[in-house]
C-alpha cells in the first residue's frame, strides 16, 4: 500500500497523491481464488472510476471506507 510522506495511505489512480478514504476490494475469478480479495485504494475523485474499471471486468467485490476495512485473511494490497 503507497503512503504519503504524511504517513496516510493513497489513491490507487495513476498520478493521484490524494489520502485515501474508500478500499475496492477485487479479484479476478480466472486467477484468484474466490475467497481472495486484493485491494485498491481510492479518493473521493476516484472510487467512481476505479469501480466502475473492476466493475466491467467482473472483479469489483466490495466497497468500503477505509476506516472501517478490515483485510481478510489471504488477500492481497495492490496498486
Amino acid at each position: 500500500m503507497a503512503v504519503s510522506d504524511e504517513n496516510h495511505p493513497i489513491c490507487s489512480a495513476k498520478g493521484c497523491r490524494t489520502a485515501a478514504v474508500w478500499v475496492l476490494a477485487w479479484n479476478n475469478p480466472k486467477l484468484h481464488a474466490p475467497e481472495r480479495r486484493k485491494t485498491w485504494l481510492a479518493c473521493e475523485e476516484h472510487r467512481e472510476h476505479l469501480s466502475h474499471f473492476l466493475g466491467v471486468r467482473g472483479f469489483l467485490k466490495d466497497v468500503v471506507a477505509l476506516a472501517e476495512w478490515e483485510e481478510p485473511p489471504g488477500s492481497a494490497t495492490d496498486r
